[in-house]
C-alpha cells in the first residue's frame, strides 16, 4: 500500500478549506492582491493540493534558512528546496505589507483569486548564499542561479495560505491528478507498489525498457509522472511531450502503467532536486522512485564542467532513504544491443558487446534534416509526433534580420530577396522595412535609446510569430544597438532560423546616395538623434553575413544569402 505522505499528513488545502470557501471569496474582495509569476503559480498549486506536504504556505525566514543550510524545515522534517514568494520593495510599500496582513494571490493567466496568504514575515535573502548552498555554485550558467539573480525580486514573504480555488487548466485534464486523486486512483486499481518515473524530455524505447525493467524487478506498476510546469529553458514544450507520452503508453503491458502530469517548476538543482522529487512522488502515492544518470542536471558550468556528477543525485537521496520512506530505484544509462535486439543498463553489458545510442544532439539533427530515426531507438508513433512539432528545416520558418545605416542599401536588398523567395515558393514571405514598421507598428515611439529598443523588440516579436508559423521574414530596420539585436535573435531563433545580416555600407556612400536629403538635415541640426550623425551605431560582431552594396551588386548579395539558406537546408531540394 502507499506510504504515508511526507510529514505524516497530506496537506490538501482545498479539502481543508472547502467549508469556508464562500467566506474567503467574500473577504478577498477587500484585500490587496499580487499577481503571481509562472514559477510562483506552479509552487502555489502544489502547496494547495498537497504535493509539497508538509508545507502549508511559502516558507518564512526560519524555515527558509533551515532548508538552505540543513535541508530541513525547523520542525526537523526533510525538505531540500526553498519554496519562497518573492516580492519587490515597491510592492511591499505600495500594498503596505506587514506581519499578520492578508493578501490575495492571483493567477497571472486569468487574474483568478487562488488563495489568501497571511503574512508571517518579510525578509531579504542572501541570494549568493542561496545559490551556493542550494545549487552548489553562484555561476550564472546555471539556469536557476541566473533566474535567482535576474528575475527573483528583493524580498521574500513567508506565511501560510488558505485555498480559494485551484488554477484552471484547459489541456490534458484527464491526466492531471492531485495527490489525493492519484492515491485514490491507485487504490481503485489495487496498485500497492508504484514506481514513479520523472522526466522533462520525450520518451523513447530506452525509457520504456528502463521503467518496465524497474517495475518487473520490484513487482510493481509504473507511474509516468512528467513535469509540465517550468523546465530547463530550451526544452521541448510540454504539449509535444505529452502527445509523445500518450503515444508511448500503449507500448506498456496492459495494466502496467498510468500517466499523470506534474505542474512543477523545476530548479535543475541536481542532487537537492532529486531529493525534492522523491518527496513529491511520495506525496502522490508512489512507493518507489527512479533516479537515473544526472538527474535534474542543468548541464555544464561557465568553465565547461558539469555542475553535478552523473550519480551525485543517487548518492544524496540514498543517504536519506530510511527517512524518506520511499525506495529509490537507481538506474544507469540504457544502451541498445543490436545482436539481441534489447536494451540493457550499461553496467550490465559484457565488455566488447556492440551497442548503439543516439544522443539528444543527434536526434535533433535528424529531425532538422528530415532524416531517418531508426525503430530500435524510438517508436513510429513517437517519431511522428516529434516530426509534426519539429519539421525539417525545409518546412521551418526563418528570419533575415538586416541592420545598417539609413540608406545603406538594406531596403533594396530586402525587396529583391522578397521577390527571389516568392519565386522559390513553399512558404509565405513577409517584408518588414524599417519605415513601414515605424509607420504601422511604432508610430508613437520617438528615437531615444529606449524607444529604439522597443521598436526592435516589436519587430522581434512579430518576426518570431511569423517564423513560428513557417514563414520567411525579411526585417530591415536600422537596429543600431547590439543588445536589442541580441534580444531579437533570442526571441526569434527558438522558432526557426535567424540570420543577422550587417549591411556594412560606408557612411559616405549612404550620404552620397541620399536623394531625400535626410542626412543633410541631420548634419545641419534640423533632425536630432540621427544614427551615424549624432547618434551611435554599434557595429555587429556577431553578424552571420556582412555585405557592402558599395562594393557588391544587389544580385551578388542576394545570391550570397540564398546560398547560405540552401546550405542550411531552409530552401532548395533536400
Amino acid at each position: 500500500m502507499a506510504h504515508s505522505p511526507h510529514g505524516g499528513v497530506l496537506k490538501d488545502l482545498h479539502i481543508r478549506d472547502a467549508y469556508k470557501h464562500d467566506e474567503l471569496l467574500l473577504e478577498s474582495e477587500n484585500l490587496p492582491s499580487i499577481v503571481l509569476t509562472d514559477r510562483q503559480l506552479c509552487d502555489l498549486e502544489l502547496i494547495m493540493n498537497g504535493g509539497f506536504s508538509p508545507l502549508e504556505g511559502f516558507m518564512n525566514q526560519s524555515d527558509y534558512q533551515s532548508v538552505v543550510n540543513d535541508l530541513r524545515l525547523t520542525n526537523g522534517c526533510l525538505f531540500s528546496i526553498p519554496i519562497t514568494l518573492d516580492v519587490s520593495e515597491s510592492d511591499i510599500n505600495a500594498l503596505d505589507f506587514a506581519p499578520n496582513k492578508r493578501v490575495v494571490l492571483r493567477d497571472p493567466r486569468d487574474d483568478a483569486k487562488l488563495a489568501i496568504l497571511t503574512i508571517q514575515d518579510i525578509y531579504r535573502p542572501n541570494k549568493i548564499e542561496e545559490a551556493i548552498k542550494v545549487f552548489g555554485d553562484n555561476d550564472l550558467a546555471h539556469p536557476s542561479v541566473k533566474y535567482l539573480h535576474n528575475n527573483v525580486k528583493e524580498y521574500y514573504v513567508g506565511g501560510n495560505v488558505e485555498a480559494i480555488q485551484a488554477p484552471t487548466h484547459y489541456d490534458y485534464i484527464s491526466h492531471r491528478f492531485t495527490p489525493a486523486e492519484l492515491r485514490a486512483h491507485f487504490k481503485k486499481l489495487n496498485w500497492t507498489r508504484v514506481v514513479a518515473f520523472q522526466t522533462r524530455n520525450p520518451m523513447h524505447r530506452a525509457h520504456r525498457e528502463l521503467t518496465v525493467r524497474a517495475a518487473r524487478i520490484r513487482q510493481a506498476n509504473v507511474l509516468i509522472h512528467p513535469v509540465v510546469g517550468l523546465t530547463k529553458p530550451g526544452d521541448i514544450d510540454h504539449y509535444t511531450r505529452v502527445r509523445v507520452y500518450q503515444a508511448l503508453m500503449p507500448k506498456y503491458p496492459n495494466g502496467m502503467a498510468t500517466l499523470g502530469l506534474l505542474p512543477l517548476a523545476m530548479r535543475m538543482g541536481g542532487p537537492r532536486e532529486a531529493l525534492w522529487h522523491a518527496i513529491i512522488r511520495k506525496n502522490f502515492g508512489a512507493t518507489h522512485f527512479i533516479i537515473g544518470r544526472d538527474h535534474a542536471g542543468p548541464g555544464k558550468n561557465s568553465k565547461g564542467v558539469d555542475f553535478y556528477g552523473p550519480y551525485d543525485a543517487q548518492v544524496l537521496v540514498g543517504k536519506y532513504k530510511d527517512e524518506l520512506q520511499i525506495e529509490v530505484v537507481p538506474f544507469q544509462m540504457m544502451s541498445y544491443i543490436p545482436d539481441s535486439d534489447e536494451y540493457m543498463p550499461i553496467d550490465e553489458i559484457p565488455k566488447g558487446t556492440q551497442t548503439l545510442n543516439i544522443s539528444g544532439t543527434e536526434l535533433r539533427r535528424r529531425l532538422r534534416g528530415g532524416l531517418h530515426i531508426p525503430g530500435w531507438f524510438s517508436y513510429p508513433e513517437v517519431v511522428k509526433v516529434l516530426q509534426e512539432t519539429h519539421p525539417p528545416r525545409s518546412k521551418q520558418g526563418f528570419t533575415l534580420f538586416f541592420t545598417g545605416y539609413y540608406n545603406s542599401g538594406k531596403d533594396l536588398i530586402a525587396k529583391a530577396l522578397q521577390v527571389i523567395l516568392n519565386q522559390q515558393g513553399g512558404r509565405s514571405v513577409s517584408l518588414l522595412l524599417g519605415e513601414i514598421v515605424r509607420s504601422e507598428l511604432s508610430s508613437e515611439l520617438g528615437f531615444s535609446r529606449k524607444a529604439r529598443d522597443q521598436n526592435i523588440a516589436r519587430i522581434g516579436f512579430v518576426s518570431a510569430e511569423l517564423t513560428k508559423a513557417g514563414a520567411a521574414v525579411i526585417a530591415a530596420p536600422i537596429a543600431p544597438f547590439a543588445d536589442a539585436r541580441a534580444h531579437a535573435r533570442q526571441t526569434i531563433e527558438q522558432y526557426g532560423g535567424f540570420y543577422l545580416i550587417h549591411v556594412n555600407s560606408p557612411l559616405e556612400y549612404c550620404i552620397s546616395n541620399d536623394r531625400k536629403g535626410i542626412y543633410k538635415k541631420a548634419q545641419s541640426g534640423e533632425i536630432k538623434g540621427f544614427t551615424g550623425v549624432d547618434d551611435p551605431y554599434e557595429i555587429p560582431t556577431d553578424a552571420d553575413i556582412v555585405v557592402d552594396p558599395s562594393e557588391q551588386s544587389i544580385s551578388d548579395i542576394c545570391h550570397q544569402i540564398v546560398l547560405l539558406l540552401e546550405k542550411d537546408g531552409y530552401i532548395g531540394e533536400r
